[in-house]
């Protein structure tokens, strides 16, 4: 796989310790990782992701607000990423919690550089070893590590909440995605009174995407039930 690719990904960290946060994004950055966020807190860990929208999240358990267990259940609510606890609670009952809920690995406090770059790295390699980072549509082309579309040769960018749609269709490419489950996963538990929202998304999106967005070929919908991703088989 390429791995300039894995470093391209998003990584969301989350710890209240300042020189914790130093020194991760440190042994992150000199090893060619691009595009880290931080947050102190749950509710700014929330926050950001909304803005940001991850691909890889490190959280400390404790936070001054809440606990990363709470944490994680949140933010896999509004997306699908995985999860490396990384902390000094090394009681087999956090651990089993961790990965009770879906998380992918759990570090103990401290540990040495090479062991959290050989942790993240298996993480994305098997999180995204299926995935393609240029996805080929019928009029232009999506990348989602750079959070743009490539069209006539006119790099667009992505807002989040655009890549997070996208991101879901693709998943789902070829299949419909109901507009109840695009709702739900774009603003979460309370998803009711966003179809307006939603629709003016993929107006945009498709703006972006299709060469005539009133007959798009690529983002096509299904009427009364939601919207197909139409990728182009290589």
């Amino acid at each position: 796989m390429n791995e300039e690719y894995l470093l391209n990904k998003r990584i969301l960290l989350v710890d209240d310790e300042p020189e914790l946060i130093d020194m991760v994004m440190s042994i992150l950055t000199e090893y060619g990782f691009q595009n880290i966020k931080t947050a102190k807190s749950v509710r700014g860990a929330i926050e950001e992701a909304e803005k940001s929208c991850p691909e890889l999240a490190i959280l400390d358990v404790m936070l001054p607000d809440g606990n990363s267990f709470d944490l994680m259940e949140q933010l896999k609510k509004n997306a699908s990423y995985p999860v490396l606890f990384l902390t000094a609670c090394g009681e087999d009952n956090d651990k089993f919690k961790g990965f009770g809920l879906g998380a992918d690995d759990y570090i103990i406090k401290p540990f040495l550089p090479k062991e959290l770059l050989f942790r993240v790295m298996a993480i994305l390699r098997r999180s995204y070893k299926a995935e393609t980072p240029l996805i080929q549509l019928h009029d232009s082309q999506i990348d989602f590590s750079r959070a743009e579309v490539i069209k006539n040769e006119e790099h667009i960018p992505l807002t989040a909440k655009e890549h997070h749609l996208l991101s879901v269709l693709y998943r789902n490419a070829g299949r419909i995605v109901t507009i109840d489950a695009l709702c739900q996963a774009a603003w979460g538990d309370n998803p009711y009174g966003y179809e307006n929202s939603l629709m003016a998304h993929i107006r945009r999106i498709r703006e972006k995407i299709e060469r005539n967005p009133s007959q798009p070929v690529s983002l096509v919908t299904v009427r009364g039930l939601g919207y197909k991703l139409i990728a182009e088989e290589k």
